[in-house]
C-alpha cells in the first residue's frame, strides 16, 4: 500500500466501486478501503432490478431523469465492463410488469402510464405474456426498459476493472478517522495511514461515525431488506412481477429472487419467519404456482436511508475535497452508474446538471429551512 494517492474511497458496496471504476477511467490515482469484503453487505441481499420507472413513485421530475440516465449507462457498461474484466453482469431483457388488484391500483398506475415507455396491459393481455398469474390480478403496466442485473457480478466487475485500469482495491481494512494536513486529509486506516487530495465516502448505512468525525449532522438510517433465493429447473417467468413494493425477479441465472421486506431501524442482519411467510404469500398471490418452487436460501441487507429518502450525493458543506455518496435506500444497483460518473464529474470539476447538484447535496435540509 502506498502512503499518498489521488483519491481515497471508502466503501466497497456497488456505489464505492462504480465510483472507483469512473474515477479510473479517468486515469486518477485511487484507492478503495472496505471494512469486510467486497460487496459482501448490503449489494449482495439486493435484487438487482433497474426500476426507473417502477421505483419513481410518480416523481418523473426529479428522481426519474437521474435514474433514467444510469439506467442507460448500463446498456454501454455490460459491454465495457465484460471486456475490461471477463464478467457477466447479468443483464438480463424483458422488463418489469407492475400489477394491479383492484380499481384503486389500476387508478394509480395512471401517472407512470403517461410515459411513453409504458404500456398498459389488460388482464388478456398479461395473461398473453406470463400465463401463470393469478386470477386476482385486474391489469399492469409493462415496463420493457427496466430490467434487472445481478448485483455481486455487478459489484466484482466494476472493482476488478477499475483495478484493471490502476485502481488499487483494499478490503478487509476498516477506516477510522478522516484527518485535514493543509490541503490534504490523512486517512487512518487498519493497514496504517494514506494520505490523500480527495475524500468520496461511500459506506452505506454505515457512515454515521465518518459524517460525526466530519462534523456532518445528518444521519444514515436502515430499513432491513429480506429477500428469499429459490431455483425451478423450468424457466417459469420472463419479466419481473412487482406489486406494491413486492416483487419476483427472474435472473439469467436461473434463480428468482423474491423480495422485499421494508423493516426500519433494525440494525440486525438475521432474518425472520414471519417475513419469510409474508414473502411466500406475497409470491403466491402474484403467482400460485410459485408455493412449488424450492427455497435454495435468503438474503438481509440494511438499506440506507436518508430524512427525505433520496441520496447524499455531492460535496461536503465545508470541505470540497471531500465528497458524499450514500443513502441511495431501495436504489443503490439502478443508480450506481449516475452516482459514479456523477462524483468523478464533480471532483474534475466538469458540468454536473444544477438540479441534481441542488436535489442530492447532504445540506439540503437546512437549504429549505432558509
Amino acid at each position: 500500500m502506498k502512503n499518498r494517492y489521488e483519491v481515497v474511497v471508502i466503501g466497497g458496496g456497488i456505489i464505492g466501486c462504480s465510483i472507483a471504476y469512473y474515477l479510473a477511467t479517468a486515469q486518477m490515482d485511487v484507492a478503495l478501503f472496505d471494512g469486510g469484503q467486497i460487496g459482501a453487505k448490503t449489494t449482495k441481499a439486493a435484487a438487482g432490478m433497474l426500476g426507473a420507472h417502477s421505483e419513481s413513485d410518480g416523481d418523473f421530475s426529479l428522481f426519474f431523469p437521474f435514474a433514467r440516465s444510469s439506467q442507460f449507462e448500463y446498456i454501454r457498461l455490460k459491454d465495457e465492463l465484460f471486456d475490461l474484466s471477463g464478467i457477466d453482469i447479468g443483464y438480463r431483457n424483458g422488463g418489469i410488469i407492475k400489477l394491479a388488484l383492484t380499481e384503486n391500483e389500476m387508478q394509480d398506475l395512471h401517472s407512470l402510464l403517461k410515459q411513453h415507455t409504458v404500456k398498459e396491459l389488460s388482464r388478456q393481455e398479461l395473461q398473453c405474456m406470463e400465463p401463470g398469474i393469478s386470477d386476482a390480478v385486474l391489469g399492469a403496466a409493462y415496463i420493457k426498459d427496466d430490467v434487472n442485473v445481478i448485483p455481486t457480478n455487478t459489484c466484482e466487475a466494476f472493482a476488478k476493472s477499475a483495478v484493471i485500469l490502476g485502481a488499487s482495491i483494499f478490503d478487509s481494512c476498516n477506516v477510522y478517522e478522516i484527518e485535514k494536513h493543509e490541503n490534504n486529509y490523512i486517512v487512518k486506516t487498519a493497514k496504517g495511514n494514506v494520505k490523500a487530495k480527495y475524500i468520496v465516502i461511500a459506506t452505506g448505512v454505515y457512515s454515521n461515525h465518518l459524517f460525526q468525525n466530519l462534523g456532518i449532522s445528518e444521519q444514515l438510517s436502515p430499513v432491513k431488506g429480506e429477500s428469499i433465493i429459490v431455483q425451478h429447473e423450468k424457466p417459469l417467468l420472463q419479466h419481473t412481477l412487482f406489486h406494491d413494493k413486492s416483487y419476483i425477479v427472474p435472473r439469467n441465472n436461473g434463480k428468482l429472487v423474491i423480495g422485499a421486506t421494508m423493516i426500519p431501524d433494525d440494525w440486525s442482519e438475521s432474518i425472520n419467519l414471519d417475513s419469510v411467510e409474508s414473502l411466500i404469500n406475497k409470491a403466491k398471490m402474484m403467482l400460485p404456482s410459485s408455493a412449488n418452487w424450492k427455497i435454495e436460501g435468503f438474503t438481509s441487507g440494511l438499506r440506507p436511508t436518508t430524512f427525505d429518502g433520496h441520496p447524499f450525493i455531492g460535496r461536503h458543506p465545508e470541505e470540497e475535497q471531500i465528497l458524499i455518496a450514500c443513502g441511495h435506500f431501495r436504489n443503490g444497483i439502478l443508480l450506481a452508474p449516475a452516482t459514479g460518473k456523477m462524483i468523478r464529474d464533480l471532483i474534475l470539476n466538469k458540468e454536473v446538471k444544477q438540479e441534481w447538484i441542488d436535489a442530492f447535496r447532504i445540506d439540503r435540509r437546512q437549504k429549505t429551512l432558509i
